[in-house]
């Protein structure tokens, strides 16, 4: 955890809801670190949720990019294993059912696509695997403005992050 050190993080997981399986998000990110442990944190994400309708699912899907500072809570004295907590400002895009609002049978969706912003926050653990080659394990919510839908999104997930 040198300072100014760069990396590229890639995780994945899912979306904390009413069901698990169908539901999940892919985020790349770029890390700079800072002093004392804290770093960084630049990156994109992808989600995806299923909402049910009868005997089809109907496709929710957001697409943010978020930029915010993780800071170090505990950690050993080497940072082999470290415990960072993260704040994020995101904004993004949200498309219900790829963009149509009517259905097979006639009934319209009246939420629509719609431009989002909100915060995000990360609790993760991270543990160096070698000299360059971090596991993270995640837990994130975030809180959209500008939804039709659900604010408050939190999610759980596994990353791996490569520093360089």
């Amino acid at each position: 955890m040198l300072p100014k050190q760069k990396a590229v993080e890639i995780s994945l997981g899912i979306l904390s809801d009413d069901k698990l399986g169908t539901d999940y998000y892919i985020n790349a990110m770029m890390t700079i670190n800072a002093e004392k442990g804290n770093y960084q944190l630049w990156g994109f994400e992808y989600s995806q949720k299923q909402h049910n309708y009868k005997s089809i699912k109907i496709p929710h899907e957001t697409f943010t990019a978020q930029g915010g500072y993780s800071f170090l809570l505990l950690g050993d004295a080497q940072r082999n294993f470290t415990v960072n907590f993260g704040l994020t400002g995101v904004v993004g895009y949200e498309r219900l059912n790829r963009g149509e609002s009517m259905l097979y049978d006639g009934a319209k969706i009246l939420s629509e696509d719609n431009f989002i912003y909100g915060v995000g926050g990360r609790l993760t653990f991270e543990t160096y695997l070698s000299d360059r080659i971090v596991l993270l394990l995640q837990g994130r919510t975030k809180v959209f403005w500008g939804t039709d839908l659900k604010q408050f999104r939190p999610s759980a997930g596994l990353g791996i992050r490569f520093n360089f």
